[in-house]
Order: structure tokens, then C-alpha cells, then sequence
């Protein structure tokens, strides 16, 4: 297996962990990076495990639901209520868990099967990581790692 990384720097989204018992409670925004490594056996004709300048379907998905967003749990039972005050203002993401390893974990799958479709099945994601204003990351690992 050989891989390599594509970096994606200063990702500007908010979020809010529901559960937490502080300040993280409420809705406030980081920049964020996300450090994708891909993996395969075999090499392209052009010796690259990807090519970095055909991954704009990444950077398209990043910029459609990431991009000045607000990543929510799916749980959280204000989620609906901050939405419907001025859903205009909303570009709301939605997954299991917004913590900075929920989303290195839901990223990674995400990732890996828009990775996998686009090289039929030669490339996959094997770890992903994700930053919060490059002070605090977390790291999801693929199943073929």
C-alpha cells in the first residue's frame, strides 16, 4: 500500500455540541482544515496514488456543505427551532455527532465513497483528519488501513 495527502486549509463553519455542559453548547464558528490521505496497491499511469488537480469533486463538496455552514447533530432537539426562526440565514449540515472526531469519522466515510466511485474502486481513504483553528484535531482511520 503507498499513499499520499491532499489539504484542505481554512474552512470557515460553525457548530454546536448539544450536549456539551459549556460554552461549546452554544453555536460558534472555527476555521477548519481537513488532511485527507488516500491509499492504494497499484500506482496510475502517471505513478500517483491520485491525481491532486482531479480531486475538485472534493473541494465542490466541501464548498456545498461545509463551506459558512452550520453542522448540527441530528439530535439536537434545537435544531429544528433554529432553523425555522430565519431559515433563510441557515446552510445547516447535518450528522450523528459535530465534535471535532464526529466529524473526522463521518468525513472519512463520506470521503472514501466519493474517492472509491470516482477511481472504480483503486483509491480509498484511509485516514482523515480533521482540525479545529489548527489548535485541536481528531483522526479517523479507514476500514482497509
Amino acid at each position: 500500500m503507498i499513499t499520499c495527502t491532499k489539504k484542505y486549509f481554512d474552512i470557515p463553519f460553525a457548530h454546536r455540541q448539544h450536549l456539551h455542559d459549556g460554552h461549546c453548547s452554544f453555536v460558534h464558528g472555527h476555521n477548519w482544515d481537513i488532511f485527507v490521505t488516500f491509499a492504494c496497491e497499484n500506482l496510475d499511469e502517471n505513478g500517483f496514488v491520485v491525481d491532486f488537480g482531479k480531486l475538485k469533486f472534493l473541494k465542490e463538496w466541501i464548498d456545498l456543505h461545509l463551506d459558512h455552514a452550520c453542522v448540527l447533530a441530528s439530535s439536537d432537539p434545537l435544531k429544528d427551532k433554529l432553523v425555522s426562526a430565519a431559515p433563510e440565514a441557515w446552510n445547516v449540515y447535518e450528522v450523528d455527532s459535530c465534535s471535532c472526531e464526529g466529524l473526522a469519522r463521518h468525513l472519512l466515510e463520506v470521503f472514501d465513497s466519493l474517492v472509491r466511485k470516482n477511481s472504480n474502486g483503486r483509491v480509498w481513504v484511509c485516514k482523515l483528519e480533521v482540525s479545529e483553528d489548527k489548535k485541536n484535531s481528531a483522526t479517523a482511520y479507514g476500514k482497509n488501513s
